[in-house]
């Protein structure tokens, strides 16, 4: 029997990895905004195994941020790569922000910003991803990114509709009054609240973009105006045509996600060295993405009520039949980790699951800690 010698056998062994098939991971979009302008529209990105990176330089996983932004752009960024922390883009389409400048490129992840590098982040099915110019200098203005919702696949001319504009930085987020919104040759500005009226006339596509002074632009959405019968948005064929049924518009999410617990049934009694530390659970996927998961922990012991604050990882006093929440993450398979074991007391616990159309759905279980 013919030998292989030990390194022509390593060899083979390596091509036949180097040959295996890229497979198919999660779909996530991808924007990058520019200080001046869109450099990469909002991008769908059927992520693969394939790894990227640089020449010379290490490969992160393809079904990274980094390999979302890799397909997005086409390879056109460069950047460093540090260890520990993976590549840091500088260059994105020809425009660059790094130490020279005093700036960088923020990465942000469903609209929270991101605590790990693009090369750390594996995406989750719809993930939202945005990277944008932000700084470090004394005295500049963080990149504060702006969201646009309520802008419907379909509308009809002269129907009002309701448009929210939502702004979001490092720690805090709330609705954007003041805000221009633009769409064809018309502009309207949100209220206090963030919302705004747009008519629309006219027929066919129309982009829609928010914008406000120190604020990212928002990424651009597409409606398509039509009475339904003048051939505008598929809805009737020209004359002549074979006939064909009419291409129906997008339907708009309207379902939310579900939420559930892993090991947590309702009415559960538990002794209190059995007492639950860590709560988990899962999301049931949602064709608009998942924006966020939201959990509520309240106590009630000898007719006293308190609510877990997340901020401070402690039950605060709290009135009875009310809600607190907090937000522990985007992802459809979610933990939170307690500081300790519940104490003696009647429990509720609610986790809520929230699409990126803002509808959203509670489950609650009630324990009780003996």
């Amino acid at each position: 029997m013919k030998k292989i010698a030990p390194g022509v056998l390593a060899g083979l062994v390596a091509t036949a990895v180097l040959a295996a098939p890229a497979l198919a991971g999660p779909t996530a979009t991808m924007r990058v905004e520019g200080g001046a302008q869109t450099l990469v529209p909002r991008t769908a990105v059927t992520t693969t195994t394939t790894p990227v990176g640089k020449p010379a330089q290490p490969a992160c996983d393809g079904t990274s941020a980094l390999g979302v932004l890799d397909r997005a752009t086409g390879g056109d960024w460069s950047g460093p790569y540090f260890a520990g922390l993976g590549y840091a883009p500088e260059t994105i389409k020809g425009e660059t922000h790094d130490v020279a400048t005093s700036t960088y490129w923020a990465f942000w992840i469903n609209y929270t910003i991101a605590p790990v590098g693009l090369c750390d982040h594996q995406v989750q099915e719809g993930d939202d991803l945005l990277l944008v110019p932000d700084c470090y200098a004394p005295g500049c203005a963080p990149g504060s990114p702006l969201r646009l919702s309520g802008v419907p696949a379909t509308v009809a001319p002269g129907t009002p509709v309701a448009v929210t504009v939502d702004e979001f930085t490092a720690s805090t987020s709330g609705p954007a009054a003041g805000a221009t919104i633009s769409y064809g040759n018309r502009t309207a500005t949100t209220a206090a609240d963030g919302t705004a009226q747009l008519t629309f006339s006219g027929s066919g596509p129309l982009t829609v973009q928010a914008t406000k002074p120190d604020r990212i632009r928002s990424a651009v959405e597409t409606t398509c105006i039509t009475t339904g019968s003048d051939r505008a948005c598929g809805s009737q064929m020209p004359s002549g045509a074979p006939a064909q049924p009419a291409t129906p518009a997008t339907p708009v999410d309207q379902t939310a996600p579900t939420a559930s617990f892993t090991r947590l049934r309702n009415g559960k009694v538990f002794s209190r060295k059995r007492a639950p530390r860590e709560l988990a659970g899962s999301v049931t996927p949602d064709p608009s993405g998942l924006l966020s998961v939201r959990l509520s922990i309240l106590r009630k012991h000898k007719g006293r009520c308190t609510a877990f604050d997340g901020a401070t990882e402690r039950f605060k006093r709290h009135r009875c039949g009310g809600r607190r929440s907090f937000r522990i993450g985007d992802r459809a398979d979610w933990s939170y980790l307690l500081p300790r074991k519940l104490c003696k007391g009647r429990y509720t616990i609610r986790v809520a699951a929230i699409d990126k159309r803002g509808n959203d759905s509670v489950t609650t279980a009630k324990i009780r800690v003996r």
